[in-house]
């Protein structure tokens, strides 16, 4: 974490550090991670704690256990990010990009509102709204194609909002909390499956005359102030066979 103490447990950075290697390519499937006691050694822990950054693993589904012979890595699709994990791994690292990724495809444009987008942000249909879209991917493909929708007034804040560009200087959502001095003070998320559609088709970069039966994951996010503007409304396409998980801790 750039800039910030990790305060993880440490079979949370063991696991860390492993999910970063098998996201990125650098462990291939079939990889064999070392043993719980090569583990506890390298990192000076005990084996109880070796052993729960491997179960930790294979909860989500990256790794799994042969007896007998160890943990191997597994190959599949990582899953896709809402647009709150994206704004709080922005925060946390200032990049939106999950282990693995990169970004391309930046776009930016102002047009007239769409009636649902005008509808999330509070504005009458039609007004001008900025568009930026850009496709995250990894080793295996799309993740997703993500889609921001800002009112149009920030742009005169920030100019770089409507340029096609990757961001500098942080997120939409940080660069806007500066310029206007108003932080993100709540958030709303939505998840559905959705059938392809030809344009959900184009926009992952699929054939729309012979596309994948199965559902997409759709996400969107609305992103409030501390003044109550809603200043961001997100939309995030997953690629198929992508999925979404979120995880958090459980109190006894």
């Amino acid at each position: 974490m750039a800039g910030q103490a990790d305060n993880r447990a440490p079979y949370a950075k063991i696991a860390a550090h492993y999910t970063e290697l098998i996201s990125s390519g650098q462990l291939e499937p079939g990889t064999l991670l070392p043993s719980i006691k090569n583990l506890a050694e390298e990192w000076k822990v005990s084996t109880a704690t070796a052993e729960k950054a491997l179960r930790k693993l294979r909860n989500e589904g990256l790794v799994r256990g042969i007896h007998g012979i160890g943990t191997e890595v597994l190959d599949q699709p990582g899953p896709m990010s809402s647009g709150s994990q994206r704004q709080d791994r922005g925060r946390r690292t200032g990049s939106s990009w999950g282990a693995g990724e990169r970004s391309d495809s930046h776009q930016a444009a102002v047009v007239p509102a769409p009636p649902e987008v005008a509808q999330a942000l509070d504005l009458k249909p039609g007004s001008d709204v900025i568009r930026r879209s850009r496709v995250y991917r990894d080793r295996h493909g799309i993740v997703a194609h993500s889609t921001s929708w800002i009112p149009a007034r920030y742009g005169k804040m920030i100019p770089q909002l409507a340029e096609s560009e990757r961001l500098t200087g942080g997120t939409s959502l940080q660069l806007i909390a500066k310029a206007t001095g108003h932080p993100i003070s709540h958030r709303v998320d939505t998840a559905s499956a959705n059938l392809l559609t030809p344009e959900y088709a184009r926009l992952l970069e699929l054939d729309p005359k012979n596309p994948p039966t199965e559902p997409v994951v759709v996400m969107t996010a609305k992103f409030v102030d501390s003044e109550g503007n809603v200043v961001e409304f997100g939309v995030d396409l997953g690629g198929p066979g992508r999925t979404w998980r979120t995880e958090s801790e459980v109190s006894p």
